[in-house]
Parts: structure tokens; sequence; C-alpha cells
């Protein structure tokens, strides 16, 4: 039964650009069988379609027109809180459970009621005040979204820059492309024409970067592509080459890494490459459907996989065994998470973007009816939001609410982004350069 396409039902959700437009809209916990034929569609073809390079689809009404809104289905998240390319002619080419929503337990009748004991004595208040303040950088904040975004900067990369990296902790920027890495910081990010602090050239300047990703430490970093082999960095002090693990593919399109940076991924075409970071072997090369590879993932003890042939499958990470299958009936083009881990989100080539529960039969969809050439994904650490780039825009949506936070249109494509984990910056990547947004509370 698992070798067959599941069919799956998606519950309609709707962005909303302020938010009155919520009020009016009943919300439901789940999806209410009851009203199953009004505000859920089924995705679900046979399995086993021959691919075809995806064309535009033709739509009626605007071109620009975003979704079309049957009803609002209420979502939960539990702690909320991509690399695209286009594979042809590189290097130059175009390019447990969630909480429900009330608490699992309830509070007793004591809690908050006055004390009753003694007010503390003057020795007690005088060590009170004798302990030093909790500085500020440890203080834990309530998530919060930003309400909006600022142009502060250009880093002239000079190149396609495919993929993009951002630190919390020093602010650099790393913009990756065909023959090299520039390495930018902070004051760069204010400055308009300031030089880069570093560059990298790789040995073989015809190799192109597509993908990378930080360690969750921010001390390293991972890269892919067109080069045969996935690079690993030391940023610290200075960025510098720590290893290259020979990879079986020629080119890599994405990569993930876990949570705790003891497993890797690589997608190539056909295969995925599963890789030990902490003793740099190869573990496996897990053959997957020869179109549904260009985007990989890792949640817990699953990885996702998915692309050209409209499917997104969840793997086990330790039997290798195939879980699910979901026909989201359009190219796959980026794949991202939530910080808990219990949520993935689809990018479509349409711009829909599809969200599904990893342990739950839990599945949501926003349907925006605009065909786009780039579609990336980027959720903060924080959880309260994600950001979404579309071909020449890029939009922050509040988690799980769906509001519009922010959107911005770039005169070119947008090729890749990244969300500093300190969610103070946003950085996407484009034709020959990449822009920094401050991001507004």
């Amino acid at each position: 039964a698992k070798a067959e396409k599941e069919e799956a039902w998606f519950g309609m959700l709707g962005v909303y650009d302020e938010p009155e437009e919520r009020r009016d809209v009943p919300e439901r916990s789940g999806v209410s069988s009851q009203h199953e034929p009004q505000v859920q569609h089924q995705l679900g073809s046979p399995y086993g379609v021959p691919w075809q390079s995806p064309s535009p689809p033709t739509w009626h009404g605007p071109a620009d027109q975003e979704t079309s809104m049957v009803t609002q289905q209420h979502w939960h998240f539990q702690g909320l809180g991509s690399s695209e390319l286009q594979a042809a002619g590189l290097p130059e080419a175009q390019p447990g459970e969630a909480a429900e929503s009330s608490p699992s337990f309830l509070l007793g009748s004591e809690v908050g009621q006055p004390c009753s004991s003694s007010p503390p004595s003057e020795e007690v208040q005088s060590w009170l005040r004798a302990i030093p303040p909790i500085p500020d950088e440890v203080v834990v904040r309530q998530k919060r979204a930003p309400q909006g975004s600022w142009k502060v900067g250009t880093l002239r990369h000079g190149k396609r820059v495919y993929t993009v990296a951002i630190s919390s902790s020093t602010h650099h920027v790393y913009t990756c492309g065909s023959g090299y890495i520039r390495v930018w910081d902070e004051g760069a990010l204010h400055a308009g024409g300031k030089v880069p602090q570093a560059q990298l050239d790789f040995q073989d300047r015809q190799d192109c970067v597509v993908t990378c990703k930080l360690f969750p430490d921010e001390q390293s970093l991972i890269t892919g592509g067109a080069s045969q082999a996935v690079t690993l960095w030391d940023l610290a002090p200075t960025p510098q080459v720590r290893a290259q693990l020979t990879s079986t593919g020629p080119t890599c399109y994405s990569l993930a890494v876990s949570s705790d940076a003891h497993i890797c991924l690589a997608g190539f075409q056909g295969f995925v490459e599963i890789w030990d970071l902490q003793n740099q072997i190869l573990i496996r090369k897990h053959q997957v459907p020869v179109y549904a590879s260009r985007c990989v993932d890792i949640t817990g003890n699953m990885f996702w996989t998915g692309g050209e042939d409209t499917t997104l499958y969840s793997w086990d990470l330790r039997s290798y065994q195939r879980l699910h299958q979901y026909d989201l009936e359009n190219e796959i083009l980026s794949i991202t998470h939530d910080p808990g881990e219990e949520w993935i989100l689809a990018g479509l080539r349409t711009s829909d973007i599809a969200f599904l529960h990893t342990l739950r039969n839990e599945k949501f969809k926003v349907v925006m009816k605009k065909y786009t050439r780039h579609h990336s994904l980027k959720f903060a650490s924080c959880g309260s939001y994600f950001v979404t780039a579309k071909d020449a825009s890029i939009s922050g949506l509040e988690a799980p609410s769906l509001q519009k936070l922010f959107q911005v249109e770039e005169s070119s494509g947008i090729l890749c982004c990244d969300v500093s984990s300190d969610n103070q910056y946003l950085v996407m990547g484009s034709k020959s350069s990449a822009i920094i947004y401050q991001l507004l509370y």
C-alpha cells in the first residue's frame, strides 16, 4: 500500500493582508468532515507519471491573483519557533504531537491566590538587592513577528548569488555562486559599495555552489553544487576548508543538516547521500525517484525529498523505508520546516504552499495561482513567521494566522533567501548581488 501514492486531502488556507479580514471567518479545529466538499481539495494522481518539463499553467482571471479563500481552517504549532536552482546550464544558466488550542492541563484553584506568609526580613531583602541584574542578552523574550522591513544595503557579489547564509552572532553574510564565496561583515550590511571581508576562491573556477547551510552553532558552513564534492568550512577565526566530502554525483542541488549537526543530506538527481558529519563518512547512498530529489530536509528521524515529479516523499532515517508520499500536483521548488520540526512546508511552481504535519495526518494548502520560476521558503528561528520568495517578490507571513506582515518587490529575480537566527536581518540573493533588509518590530 505504501508503494502507491496517497490520496491526500488538503484543507484550504488563505493569506490575509490585514487582521480585520479574518474577523468574520469561522475557525475550526482540524478538518471537518461535514464541510469537506466545500473546504477540501483532493490531490492525487496515478503514481509513476513520466516527468515532463513544467510549463506555465493556464488560469482564468488576473495573472497576479493570489488566493481564492473558501474557508479558514485552524492549524496548530507547538514550539513554533532551500535551495532553489534551475538544474540545466550550470554555472551560468538562468536561474510527538502538537499542543491543542487549550493547555493539556488545568491549573489548580490555588494558583494566583494571595500568599499568607509574612513579608521577607530586612536581611533577606538586603541579600536580594545584592543580586546583580540579569544580562539583557540572556533574557528570554516573547516570540514575536516583525511588522515591516527596511532595505539597508546591497552586497555586490559580481555574479549570480545562487545561495546565501547569514549568521546571527557576527551578522556575517556568505554569498555563494560560480567560482567563489564572498564573506561580508556587519559593517557592509549598512554601507553600499563596501568590499567583502574575504573571498574564498575555488580551486576549479568552474565550480559552482548552489546550496549552503549554516550549522546550528553557526561556526561551520557546508556547501554543495557543481563540484562533485560537499565542502565543510570552518568559519572562525577565518573561513577555511575543513574537509571535502567526495560525492558520487556531479551536482548537489540541496543540503539539509540535522538539528544536532551530526547528519547531512545531499540531494542529487535520483539519489540522496546521507553523511556522518562527525566522522566525515558516507553512511548511505539512498535511491529515490529520479525527479524527486531537488529538495531535501530533515525533521527528527525522518527526511523529506521532492522535485519535478510533483510528489513529496517522507523516509525513515533509521530504516530508510519510505513512509508516505503526497502528490502536490505541481513541481516542488523548496522545502523547509518549522523550528519545532512538526510542520513541513513545500513551495510549489504555482506559488502554492503545502503544509504537512510530520506526525499527524494534517495537511493544508495555500493556493496562490501564480506561475513562478523561483520559490524559496525560510522559517524564522523564533517560529512566529516565515518568508516566501517568488521571482521578484518576497513576503513575510505570520504563523499560524498567515497574516501578511510585509512584502517587498525587487527589480530583479530573487534566487534564494535566508533570515538571521536572531530575526534581525533578511538577506536575498539575485543575479549579481545580495540585498539586505532589516526587520522592524
